[in-house]
């Protein structure tokens, strides 16, 4: 009788241990077979857990406690008696080519996306307008599906979503899954229905896709605003403006300047004579150039403290979109940042981090990628990758769509990635794989003396600055290591009449075409009754004492088979002849 167990979303190896009553060594050895090193207090997910209870043959199943789930409500420290009104953070999201930075350059009077890859949005970048003499501070994020990661910290940065539709076309996935963010996220929504100018444009259609994911308009009784705008004419775009400063006065926004400041990374990279160069949202506090400031597991003494334009800042206060440098090393996309008294204290709590990250790590796969490692075949292709990015958000990205087309045949083995350019070491690193690893550079450069040094190395270097381009070329390498289909195509039935010889080798034998129109060289499945028993090749055809090409439906002819092992036929045997092509397969 198999045993049902219950278990939370969560739980550690020597929980798990417990409740399976097995010895935890036990189950650590099994993790470790899976490729998982742990400890017995490293927690593991529910569906990881299941896997391994099966990998362990017992007769237990697991099931999910259940857990009443409640609506995310977004988190609020109370402001001190400090507190003063902030700008409100506003996330610009929605489906690709729907016009949302069109839509911030009609806000701001820019022209970016014109200078965007592709006209596609490929970093989240943030600034600052003004608007009735109050700021507004708006976040630019990726519409093309492969920035799900930037999107998704996005609206965990944000006050407000701001989600963009197009009048013409409607309600899409990608707008969908914006929706899907900033209720997660817990902020409130404003809808921009774009290009109300366009021919084809249907507001009420929007507005009724909008209710079926749930987000009722206000004139139809529900709380959500809807701005009809055009970007490309600037109609409602004053309107829109309006609708997000009053939100910010119902959210009542405050945060207190003088306090420590903390924010988090939403961008870094590294650039030419600066090194590390990171750009921070300030969620509290003030910023000042000779601050220290620690961001997960590295930390930096702000050297230069500059406005997401390039200007020179002796302070930012919350709500403040910065360009910090004089980090160590990168920081990682997302990491929240904290200030600190003293550089001592900066680095040591930069090493605690790292520390812990390193203890994670080790643990750190979903059951997905544990799913298939043990359902892994020795059959299984990999290609070699070497990613490097210009920034760590698309980095991250480009890693995760490109493991997304993994299938249980193919897979893309990332040997390594890193922000900057093309360097020796990558191409040392692409050479010494076996085979050798392609370079894939997505917004970076290659100096001349490391394309010299590629070539001598015959180690490809393949650069992008659009993310679907990059993909579309891993996906066409991995198509390259499937194994071609083979597709079986009959020829025609005959049935024997007649065996003249048979040895170990070879049959001669005679019969009629029952269908189709047999040809030679060809194979042949040998049929008794309802049953195969063999195999062999047509190698001639004859037709009375002379050679032919071809007997077709109704004829007699002779047939010279070659077998690998004796077949010893009968009359009234059926042979079913066909050949096998290969076609080539796409993922």
């Amino acid at each position: 009788m198999v045993a049902s167990i219950e278990v939370a979303d969560t739980i550690t190896v020597g929980e798990l241990a417990e409740v399976l009553q097995l010895p935890a060594t036990r189950l650590i050895g099994e993790l470790f077979k899976n490729g998982i090193v742990a400890t017995i207090n490293e927690r593991l997910d529910f569906d990881t857990a299941q896997i391994i209870v099966s990998e362990l043959g017992l007769d237990v199943e697991l099931h999910k406690k259940s857990v009443e789930i409640e609506p995310v409500k977004r988190v609020k420290t109370a402001p001190s008696a400090n507190a003063t009104e902030r700008p409100p953070v506003v996330a610009v999201m929605g489906h690709v080519d729907h016009g949302k930075t069109s839509l911030l350059d009609a806000i701001r009077g820019a022209e970016v996306a014109k200078s965007e890859a592709g006209g596609i949005t490929q970093h989240i970048s943030a600034y600052q307008v003004t608007h009735k003499g109050r700021v507004i501070t708006f976040l630019d994020t990726p519409g093309h599906e492969a920035f799900a990661a930037i999107r998704e910290h996005g609206a965990h940065l944000t006050d407000i979503v701001v989600i963009v539709v197009a009048a013409d076309d409607g309600v899409k996935p990608q707008t969908i899954e914006a929706i899907r963010f900033a209720r997660k996220a817990g902020v409130r929504i404003v809808v921009a229905i774009n290009k109300i100018d366009k021919e084809g444009a249907n507001e009420a259609l929007v507005k009724q896709q909008l209710a079926e994911q749930n987000l009722l308009i206000e004139e139809w009784g529900g709380d959500i605003m809807v701005v009809p705008v055009s970007a490309k004419t600037g109609q409602g775009v004053e309107l829109l403006l309006d609708m997000l400063l009053l939100v910010s006065d119902v959210e009542e926004l405050r945060a207190d300047a003088t306090a420590p400041a903390r924010g988090l990374i939403i961008e870094a990279h590294l650039e030419h004579g600066r090194g590390p160069i990171a750009h921070a949202l300030v969620e509290q506090g003030t910023l000042r150039p000779g601050l220290f400031v620690v961001a997960g597991h590295t930390y930096a003494k702000i050297r230069n403290l500059e406005s997401t334009t390039s200007e020179p800042l002796t302070t930012a206060g919350p709500s403040t979109p910065v360009v910090i440098s004089g980090f160590k090393t990168l920081p990682e996309f997302g990491d929240p940042f904290v200030i600190v008294h003293s550089e001592r204290e900066a680095r040591s709590m930069a090493e605690a981090a790292a520390e812990q990250a390193g203890k994670t790590h080790r643990a750190d796969m979903n059951s997905s990628e544990l799913l298939r490692i043990i359902s892994r075949s020795d059959t299984l292709r990999e290609l070699p990758v070497i990613i490097k990015g210009d920034v760590q958000g698309s980095l991250a990205s480009v890693i995760d769509s490109i493991k997304s087309i993994d299938t249980e045949e193919v897979a893309v083995r990332v040997i390594s990635s890193s922000v900057g350019i093309v360097n020796e070491n990558d191409v040392h690193m692409a050479s010494s794989s076996e085979p050798k690893a392609i370079i894939y550079g997505f917004g970076t450069t290659v100096p001349n003396n490391i394309k010299q040094l590629a070539s001598r190395d015959s180690v490809s270097i393949r650069l992008f600055t659009v993310i679907y381009e990059l993909i579309d070329d891993v996906r066409e390498e991995l198509s390259k290591l499937l194994a071609p289909e083979v597709i079986k195509k009959e020829l025609g039935v005959l049935e024997i009449k007649g065996v003249f010889k048979t040895t170990k080798t070879e049959i001669i034998c005679g019969g009629e075409v029952l269908s189709g129109k047999l040809t030679a060289p060809a194979q042949v499945e040998i049929t008794r009754g309802k049953n195969v028993i063999g195999e062999a090749k047509l190698t001639g055809l004859k037709r009375g004492p002379n050679d032919a090409k071809d007997l077709a439906e109704g004829e007699l002819g002779g047939i010279n088979l070659q077998t690998s092992s004796r077949l010893d036929l009968e009359i009234g045997d059926t042979l079913t002849v066909f050949t096998l092509e290969t076609k080539e397969r796409t993922l």
